[in-house]
């Protein structure tokens, strides 16, 4: 029923792919009847461990697919697990037992090159079993001016791979870097026979799973002995001290055999903080591209396209609408048309732009919600690996004297404060001190000058730009 797959592709908004791959996938059954949304797994033990650690997650997402009456029941199936199906040797465990998804070596390193790696196995599987639209691939990747050279480079590590090695892309949640991941995964399964796509949190738990009880060897030989390595989300192992040396003699082992390494971050190398000045040089050391959230043309055709995709018949003022309020990412926009084609088939109305604006009223309001010197504050300090009081504070080094006068400057942009406000929030400043800042900033974008990062410097608009994508987060 489309109902129970838009729950689904709901349910994977809210928790990210990787826990919905691991936790619900095809094992867990979704029914839906009237306001109620049931979930059924196929033992106790799994079903209580969905209850324990999955009910506000899902409690929001029948609220928002089913109404504010949405609720949740759980349940257990009647029918007995049948046992998984064998691919190339490889099986996977049924996380409704408990555990997460595993993957057991093959018998034979002949077996091995029967498969990818345990990624590619597992997304195929998950497309296969739920009819889940996740089929990420390059070919249908949306084209914007923040992502054409991020795709083009894409296309250079399919290739010649190795020759620019790792590619390190980086950019705000939901401007695409998984689907160019895994469009690149998928493409690359045709022309190598050993490709790993995991994200940074899978990588730390298996390393510290093999560190304290499975052994090092068969972890080192499952991510050192492949032909693409691909990391999603690196910032995950900022100041997680043993897994960076292991992260890093992964990836110079890779690097010294030419293979490679594809890497995505919320920032650019020079951005993160807690990695270590040695493993942001290596990860910057071959080709880093930035990707931005899409413009208004680019988010009317990734609608067209999830509509498509969705089965849903939205005329062009509506999509048009939509992307024109929602000023955000591709998730956002997934999201509205998830909700409008559950709210249609609810109630047989037609998607109309008056339907859009009342159903997806809230959705709106959050997007265009005012900013505020806090707002502000956050932003700088993530960008620059400051703490608020850093900005707060009396200390006029490079490091944070630049970013409180572009955080006073961006106040002035971005806010209604008068310069006293400002002056007053950051740190007790006098309104000239303000002016003065805001005076200084302005010549830095009209000369083009640079700013200090983290790790080095960056054009001033490039900061800016980083701030202000983070303020519309």
């Amino acid at each position: 029923m489309e109902i129970e797959r838009a729950i689904r592709r709901a349910l994977t908004e809210q928790i990210g792919q990787d826990r919905y791959d691991v936790w619900f996938g095809d094992r867990i059954e979704m029914q839906v009847a009237g306001r109620r949304l049931t979930v059924i797994s196929r033992n106790q033990f799994g079903l209580d461990r969905l209850r324990k650690d999955f009910a506000q997650d899902l409690s929001a997402v029948a609220r928002r697919m089913l109404g504010p009456a949405g609720a949740v029941e759980y349940a257990v199936s009647a029918t007995p697990p049948q046992p998984l199906e064998s691919v190339g040797g490889v099986r996977d465990a049924d996380p409704s037992d408990g555990a997460p998804v595993a993957t057991k070596r093959p018998a034979s390193r002949r077996n091995a090159t029967k498969v990818a790696a345990h990624g590619a196995v597992q997304g195929a599987r998950m497309e296969a079993g739920t009819g889940l639209p996740h089929a990420h691939r390059l070919d249908n990747f949306v084209v914007s001016d923040g992502t054409q050279v991020a795709l083009t480079s894409a296309q250079i590590v399919l290739d010649r791979p190795g020759q620019c090695s790792p590619l390190f892309v980086y950019g705000p949640s939901g401007c695409g870097k998984t689907h160019l991941l895994d469009g690149i995964r998928r493409a690359a399964m045709t022309r190598m026979r050993r490709i790993v796509m995991l994200s940074a949190e899978q990588f730390t738990s298996e390393f510290l799973g093999a560190l304290h009880g499975s052994g090092l060897p068969n972890f080192r030989r499952r991510y050192r002995d492949v032909e693409l390595l691909m990391l999603d989300d690196v910032q995950f192992f900022a100041n997680k001290r043993a897994t960076l040396v292991e992260l890093q003699h992964t990836l110079d082992s890779l690097l010294r055999q030419h293979r490679q390494v594809v890497l995505s971050a919320d920032r650019s190398p020079a951005e993160l903080n807690g990695l270590g000045p040695e493993l942001v040089t290596r990860m910057a050391g071959g080709l880093v591209c930035g990707m931005e959230h899409p413009g208004q043309e680019a988010r009317v055709r990734i609608l067209q396209s999830i509509c498509g995709t969705a089965g849903l018949s939205a005329p062009l003022d509506v999509i048009e609408f939509v992307a024109g309020q929602l000023s955000g990412d591709a998730r956002q926009l997934r999201g509205a048309a998830h909700r409008l084609l559950a709210y249609s088939e609810a109630t047989g109305e037609q998607v109309t732009v008056t339907m859009a604006e009342r159903v997806l009223s809230d959705v709106i309001r959050a997007t265009c919600r005012a900013v505020r010197l806090k707002d502000i504050e956050s932003a700088v300090c993530d960008v620059f690996g400051l703490q608020p009081e850093d900005l707060h504070s009396e200390r006029r080094s490079r490091a944070v004297s630049q970013p409180r006068m572009l955080a006073m400057w961006l106040a002035r942009k971005h806010t209604r404060a008068a310069f006293s406000e400002i002056g007053d929030y950051f740190g007790g400043r006098s309104h000239s001190t303000v002016i003065s800042a805001s005076k200084k900033v302005s010549g830095w974008v009209q000369d083009g000058s640079a700013i200090q990062v983290a790790h080095g410097e960056c054009p001033i608009d490039d900061a800016i730009r980083r701030v202000e994508t983070r303020l519309r987060a």
